[in-house]
């Protein structure tokens, strides 16, 4: 993840950060202002979100159901990335956004594709798409010991269906339980005694 963080726009570093360590998608990260982050609690709320049809253009519009009006925990170490990005990057005023495009206007995915591809380009990442930040957030959680009520309301699901899919992909950890818990035996098992005693 910081190879990505790090071959991107200055700009766009935290936007990286977050869709990796939070799981929020695209158009929840793009819509994010500045009163939906909180530093001192380590949160961040989605409230809304952009989406854009060739139709209707760019839009804001509520997160796809009532559950995706949530409010996800970030890890500590990237309190500083925030606060950092936030006095730099932001726009101003509470309900500045806080992630921007070039000129100041809504990051808009079709320009931040270009930077997604030279990213990758620079990182040798190869075919990445910008959801699979999502992915590894929700692996992370779950990989932490997510409930799948936790990993549902990380994600903004109101379907179980995709938190078992995450909560399966670590059940290999009953291997490296096992694995552990084998070698403990090990270290205490004697080897069996000789029935004759010699």
């Amino acid at each position: 993840m910081a190879y990505l963080a790090d071959a991107v726009p200055p700009h766009c570093r935290v936007l990286i950060l977050l869709a990796a360590f939070t799981a929020l998608r695209f158009g929840e990260l793009a819509a994010l202002q500045r009163r939906d982050i909180d530093l001192e609690a380590r949160t961040v709320s989605v409230r809304r979100s952009y989406a854009e049809t060739r139709t209707d253009g760019l839009m804001v519009k509520a997160p796809k159901s009532a559950v995706g009006v949530r409010t996800v925990a970030f890890p500590a170490s990237l309190v500083p990335e925030l606060a950092h990005h936030l006095a730099e990057y932001a726009n101003a005023g509470r309900t500045g956004l806080v992630f921007v495009g070039a000129r100041g206007g809504v990051l808009r995915r079709n320009n931040f594709r270009r930077i997604w591809l030279r990213a990758l380009d620079a990182t040798g990442l190869g075919d990445v798409h910008f959801h699979d930040l999502r992915h590894t957030g929700n692996t992370l959680a779950a990989t932490g010991g997510a409930t799948t009520r936790e990993l549902m309301h990380r994600m903004g699901h109101s379907s179980v269906r995709a938190a078992l899919i995450y909560q399966h992909l670590v059940n290999g950890r009953d291997h490296q339980i096992t694995d552990y818990v084998d070698g403990q035996i090990r270290k205490v098992k004697r080897p069996p005694q000789d029935p004759s005693g010699t």
